[in-house]
């Protein structure tokens, strides 16, 4: 193992890049889940959300990325009790192939997710943009036989960027974290 400054240094890295990633992979998670409930509640209040024309798959796979950004989130608590082992000085601290190991599921998790919420982002702006297409140009939304876009699936495409984000956050830190043990 590193010696005992080189040690404290890293895990100075894991408990600030840790509880960086922790609070905002968590706020991100916490603002896309809240504008899907509002989304899915809103939906149900709609008259005519049968306009929504193939928004199912891409708010399918939104979801399945915020879970996965939950998952991250567990891992970026995982990195912030790597740390404190870490900096215990104990002799029960992980080996480096064990840490890691930790560091590549987190990695491996951003990147998953990453992909969920990109493809979920091709369907749904691929979606609104054939939406937008069929418009009537010049009428409001309460023409008959109008598809206009909503606010309520505008909502779901941010839902979706702030997942996205989430998992780019962790994507770097995962990296950075990475880069930095690779020095030592």
């Amino acid at each position: 193992m590193a010696d005992r400054l080189e040690l404290q240094r890293i895990a100075a890295a894991f408990r600030m890049v840790g509880w960086g990633a922790f609070w905002s992979q968590l706020t991100l998670a916490l603002v896309s889940g809240g504008v899907l409930a509002f989304n899915s509640i809103g939906s149900e209040l709609v008259n005519n959300r049968d306009k929504a024309i193939g928004l199912g798959p891409g708010l399918s796979l939104t979801t399945l990325a915020l879970l996965v950004l939950a998952w991250g989130v567990w891992q970026d608590w995982g990195l912030v009790r790597l740390s404190r082992v870490l900096g215990s000085g104990s002799s029960s601290i992980p080996s480096k192939a064990e840490t890691r190991a930790q560091v590549k599921r987190h990695l491996l998790a951003s990147l998953a997710g990453l992909t969920l919420a990109a493809i979920g982002y091709q369907a749904l702006s691929g979606s609104l943009t054939f939406q937008a297409s069929i418009q009537q140009p010049g009428l409001t939304g309460t023409s008959i036989g109008n598809n206009a876009i909503t606010s309520l699936e505008m909502f779901s495409v941010m839902a979706n960027t702030q997942a996205l984000t989430g998992h780019l956050i962790g994507l770097w830190v995962s990296l950075w974290l990475l880069q930095r043990l690779a020095r030592r």
